[in-house]
Order: structure tokens, then sequence, then C-alpha cells
């Protein structure tokens, strides 16, 4: 027969208890201090996180600032591309034109150089007209040619001003022999100083008479002098002439003494 011997236990209950609760709570202790720990780490990679971020979304910033100024600066590239092109073109332009500007200089010198004989042809020629010509306006265009001829030894006048200068007095020439001139003079008239109004009509005719009308005269080119002309043909034309060279009397047809018509030889 077996005997079974029952032994008192060791610890009470509440002993039992005490030990079962610090058993338990080791583990949640040991939890708390690991998630403490976690926490730490996570803050300190959330803000190692942030810090990263920023630095990306600087370096972003700063690509598209650049990748802005780069394009802005491709841009301007083109323009100053397209601009070097046409400066090209212009500069080819211009140097054509020098090349033309040259060319033309060089014949300006030759025109001169062909110029001035001509222009001191046509001035010693305007001045054997006028020595030629019938005598009116004599000292106005004896003192034109004058300032002709100085002109053309004048080391500060050029030959393109010569020329304009000779064409100018050769068109107030011109014009003489298109108006009708009244002016006052003192003439030798049938031997004797007198003073007349003279009437000249373009280059056709220049005749005159005494203030009291009693004697009438005609300027003979072949004769170089005044010559008496019959006053009771010439008288009423010639005062009715020079009423209207002064503006006094409407144009009319006037009978005056043309000189005749020189043979060719």
């Amino acid at each position: 027969m077996v005997v079974l011997t029952l032994k008192k236990p060791s610890h009470t209950l509440s002993q039992r208890i005490s030990l079962l609760c610090m058993s338990m709570a080791m583990p949640f202790a040991v939890l708390a201090t690991d998630l403490s720990d976690i926490a730490r780490e996570g803050e300190k990679k959330f803000a190692e996180a942030e810090s990263s971020q920023a630095k990306i979304d600087e370096l972003v910033d700063g690509a598209q600032d650049r990748l802005i100024r780069y394009r802005a600066l491709l841009k301007q590239a083109d323009g100053l591309n397209e601009y070097n092109q046409q400066l090209s073109t212009q500069i080819e332009g211009q140097k054509d034109l020098l090349q033309r500007i040259d060319k033309s200089l060089s014949q300006v010198a030759l025109i001169e150089r062909q110029m001035s004989p001509l222009v001191s042809t046509m001035v010693h020629a305007l001045a054997k007209f006028v020595e030629l010509d019938l005598p009116f306006s004599v000292g106005e265009r004896l003192q034109r040619i004058a300032f002709l001829e100085d002109s053309l030894v004048a080391a500060d006048i050029d030959v393109a001003e010569r020329f304009r200068q000779v064409i100018e007095a050769y068109q107030i020439e011109n014009e003489y022999g298109r108006k009708i001139d009244s002016y006052q003079a003192i003439i030798d008239l049938d031997g004797q100083r007198r003073e007349v109004d003279v009437l000249r009509v373009g280059r056709l005719v220049m005749v005159c008479q005494t203030k009291d009308t009693a004697l009438v005269g005609r300027w003979s080119a072949e004769d170089k002098r005044w010559e008496l002309i019959d006053n009771i043909t010439y008288r009423s034309a010639i005062r009715n002439g020079i009423k209207v060279a002064n503006k006094q009397a409407s144009i009319d047809i006037l009978t005056l003494p043309l000189p005749a018509p020189e043979v060719a030889r």
C-alpha cells in the first residue's frame, strides 16, 4: 500500500501573486524603454528627413532657377546669332558701298580735272559775249565777269562751286533776252552827251529818247555807237514801250527799228 505524503506549500498565495506581478511588470518596463528609444530615434530620423527634404527643395529650386536662366541665355544667344548675321550682311553691303564710293570718287576726280578747263572756257566765252552784246547794265555784267574770273584762281572754291557760279551767270544773261527793260542813262547822241530814257527789248533792239522826246536813237551793233533815227516814225512807239517796261501800260504791239539780219558768210 502506497502512502502519499502531502507537504505544506512553502509560499503563501499572496506571495505567489506578488511574484507573478513582478514577473509580468519586468517585460513592460523593458518595452517602455525600447519605445522611448524608438520614439527618439524616429524624431531624429524625421528631423534628418526634414533637413534632407529642405536641401532637396533648395536644390530643386536652384535647378529650376538655373534652368530658367539657361533657357534665357539660349534665347539671348539665338538673338545674338541672328543679330550677328544681320551685322554680317550689313557689313558686306557697306563694303560694296565703299567700293562704289571709291569708284565714284575716282570718277569725280577725273571729272574735276576735265571740268576745270571747261569752266575757264565758259567764263572767257561769257566775257566775250558781254563785250559784243548790247551795252546795257554794263557795270553789273562786267562786275559779274570779274567775280567769276577771281573764282577761277581762288584756292578755297572747288570746281563744282565754280561751275555753279558760271551756270548762274549764264542763266542771268539768258533772262536778259526775255525781258523788256527801261532805264535812264547819259549817252553820246548826235555829237553831244545827252540824258535819255533807254528802252531795251530783249536782245532784239535798244533804242533811246531824250527827256523832251525831241530826239530818238538806236544802238548800232555794227558801228558800236548810238545813231539818230526818224523821230516822227518811232517817237510814239518808244514812249509807249518805256511805259510798258515800267509797268505803266499793258503790253501792246510796238513798231521799233530792228537791225537788218546779218548775211551768213
